[in-house]
């Protein structure tokens, strides 16, 4: 098995050195209500969130695309609060400061972050973490 590697803000974490594991596997699909295929691309800490420092799931979800898919926004939106509460509050990491906010973000297509792609359907939803559980917020 790899350990995850989550990176800082933006991809230059080899660069630095800073490489922290996290307890997972990226290539997994991960179970959502919905019933379509997620797979995590990255976690990225120390990413600007509303209320400080946040961090980043990051999952490719194809069946949100908006020709061929069949994941509307409100269904992907209860998938993302699934994996706030069932994947990144149990994926947190253990030696650093946690965040103060959890973002978790769908794409159809493996877009860089911070890049724009015209082409590309995304969904992102923001998280406070709150006596152990995540509670929405605008993002």
């Amino acid at each position: 098995m790899h350990p995850l590697q989550m990176s800082l803000m933006p991809r230059w974490p080899a660069l630095l050195g800073i490489l922290l594991p996290l307890p997972l596997w990226a290539s997994d699909a991960i179970n959502v209500p919905s019933g379509q295929a997620v797979t995590l691309l990255e976690a990225v800490s120390n990413v600007p969130g509303n209320s400080g420092p946040a961090l980043r799931f990051r999952f490719l979800a194809p069946a949100i695309a908006r020709d061929g898919g069949n994941i509307d926004a409100e269904t992907a939106g209860s998938d993302m609060d699934h994996l706030c509460t069932t994947f990144a509050l149990k994926n947190l990491p253990e030696d650093d400061p946690k965040p103060a906010e959890i973002i978790i973000s769908l794409s159809d297509r493996d877009v860089p972050l911070g890049e724009d792609d015209p082409e590309a359907t995304q969904f992102f939803n923001s998280y406070r973490i709150e006596d152990g559980a995540c509670q929405w917020e605008m993002f």
